[in-house]
């Protein structure tokens, strides 16, 4: 199984997401520290130019790949990896489960605006304290998302290989 977890840039929600699923997060926490938001892998540290790539964060502890991805603004990016993922599965014989799911409705105020700031200006003194801040927000809806994530990975689904979470509940 594969799962993807994906959102505007691909370097904040995505990367605690990542780090919530390969348990770098602890999910007994309560709430996130400074600290160990700083120490999670490619927060706020990915660039423009690092969009539509997507990024190996580990295998988990059932051996399943995860990955994260940032969309940019475009629209067709997630249709386009759904439609391509399919072609895998039905021509290419790809038997693998792929899970993409959406963090970006955990995405509080402060972590736009943070994000805005350190990756879109390069203000980094201003957008990392903001990035904190949201993270510390976001944190218990991402640990949630993720379980979620996990969770439905379990299930049959009706045979579906390919599955997309819009998580809308997730709505910061």
């Amino acid at each position: 199984m594969i799962f993807v977890y994906y959102d505007f840039g691909g370097t904040h929600s995505t990367s605690l997401a990542a780090a919530f699923h390969l348990g770098f997060l602890s999910h007994s926490e309560s709430k996130l520290t400074k600290e160990q938001v700083k120490t999670v892998p490619y927060f706020n540290k990915l660039k423009k130019k690092d969009a539509g790539h997507f990024i190996f964060h580990g295998i988990d502890e059932m051996g399943h790949s995860v990955y994260t991805l940032g969309k940019r603004s475009s629209k067709l990016v997630i249709p386009s990896l759904l439609g391509f993922s399919e072609v895998l599965t039905e021509k290419a014989g790809l038997s693998e489960r792929i899970i993409f799911s959406n963090t970006s409705p955990t995405v509080p105020f402060a972590m736009t605006i943070g994000g805005f700031f350190a990756r879109g200006l390069g203000l980094n003194f201003i957008g990392s304290p903001l990035l904190v801040i949201g993270a510390k927000q976001a944190g218990s809806s991402i640990k949630e998302l993720v379980d979620k994530t996990k969770a439905l990975s379990l299930l049959e689904l009706r045979n579906q290989q390919i599955v997309h979470l819009t998580n809308e509940e997730f709505q910061a």
